[in-house]
């Protein structure tokens, strides 16, 4: 049996560099990096603001809740979003993000006659980008507030 032992080491250094190479720089990241910013609103119950994994920022649902945690139930539908936007644009920058990287967002309102207001704001706000988006009236959402927003972003 006539072995080159220059060719089998040749070739095994080639697949472990090979190897090492997928999946250091190739294969996704397993890493998963939790995101909290004190400039949104607080995360009510066991989730994070946002979770930051493969190049993606998953944004929890927004209520129309400051940073300093006061619901603005009983406030206008407009001031509502406005705070629901503000939020959404302060987790996106605390997570290397921004609103021009927003690939979706799911919008649920608790009336269907908010639908026009609400793209009105929504279009304001960002400009010629539009990521994909569903709006879905439901009939109740949490503290009596009129929406909640979620939304995934690259980073």
């Amino acid at each position: 049996m006539n072995v080159n032992l220059t060719s089998l080491a040749s070739g095994l250094i080639g697949g472990i560099v090979g190897a090492i190479i997928a999946t250091r720089f190739l294969a996704p990241s397993k890493k998963v990096v939790s995101i909290t910013t004190a400039k949104a609103s607080p995360a009510g119950g066991h989730y994070s603001q946002a979770v930051v994994a493969n190049g993606f920022v998953t944004i929890s649902g927004l209520l129309p809740i400051t940073s300093s945690g006061e619901k603005l139930s009983g406030k206008s539908f407009e001031e509502q979003v406005m705070c629901v936007l503000g939020n959404l644009s302060h987790i996106l920058e605390a997570s290397g993000s921004s609103k021009n990287q927003l690939v979706s967002c799911r919008v649920y309102v608790s009336k269907i006659e908010h639908w026009g207001e609400f793209n009105k704001l929504y279009s304001t706000f960002l400009g010629n980008h539009k990521p994909a988006r569903c709006v879905v009236p439901v009939p109740v959402l949490h503290y009596g507030t009129l929406l909640e927003l979620e939304a995934v972003a690259t980073v």
